[in-house]
């Protein structure tokens, strides 16, 4: 059994990153939204309790689709599906503010929480965006970070009445395919947690990594329950 991680809470500010610092970044635990760059090891969810947080990375060219996974393309193929340069919009901001009402704790203000940035494309890093269309109407989008030979998602949203699409699931297979065609070695598909939670499904991406907060990366079967540590680690209060 693995010892509780250190606890790390670190943050800074940045208004335009290289390409290759980025994949550095990414290969250490970091995410940003907008110029706001940070890594925590631990966290709280919504009832109070202690959890671990686990960094997440996969190779798109190893990447196989479950069954589920084909089967959500299959649901999807009346969707007209795209990956062009990150903007944020009204349309998009529509869409987020519809996307949100899925939620009861923690509720962000607006789309730019996550993109604040005045040139989303483009700025602290290069990033794109998955649209997904039905018939004209914008029913789920996804923004994707672009590093020098690594990528990372940013976040997802959609229409909830479109939720059995799957489409977080579908714009993470979309993010996939895409990193894939560009020949690049990681993609990121964010946090998720040792504990069960909201974020399990992207641990359906295999073969998937974890990273240990000490440094090293490690197949996720290999990454077990890391409690019963000797001493109880402080709790943080989360960026998110």
């Amino acid at each position: 059994m693995r010892s509780a991680p250190p606890y790390i809470h670190e943050a800074f500010t940045c208004d335009a990153v290289p390409a290759a610092d980025m994949d550095r970044l990414w290969a250490t635990g970091w995410r940003h939204f907008g110029p706001e760059f940070f890594r925590y090891s631990l966290s709280l969810d919504e009832s109070g309790q202690l959890q671990i947080i686990q960094p997440l990375r996969l190779a798109p060219g190893a990447f196989r689709p479950s069954k589920n996974q084909r089967r959500v393309w299959r649901k999807n193929t009346d969707a007209d599906i795209r990956v062009v340069p990150a903007v944020v919009d009204d349309e998009r901001e529509a869409l987020f503010l519809r996307h949100r009402e899925r939620f009861r704790h923690n509720i962000p203000d607006s789309l730019r929480t996550f993109l604040a940035s005045p040139d989303p494309a483009h700025a602290p890093c290069r990033c794109m965006c998955v649209e997904v269309r039905t018939g004209g109407r914008l029913i789920a989008v996804s923004y994707l970070d672009v590093g020098a030979a690594a990528a990372s998602s940013v976040y997802a949203l959609f229409a909830p009445e479109e939720s059995a699409r799957s489409p977080g699931v579908l714009t993470l297979l979309a993010e996939i395919e895409w990193a894939a065609a560009q020949g690049m070695q990681w993609l990121y598909p964010g946090y998720a947690t040792v504990e069960p939670s909201h974020y399990d499904y992207k641990k359906a991406f295999r073969p998937l990594e974890a990273y240990d907060w000490r440094g090293q990366w490690h197949p996720l079967e290999a990454v077990t329950n890391p409690g019963g540590a000797a001493a109880t680690p402080p709790r943080p209060s989360s960026p998110e």
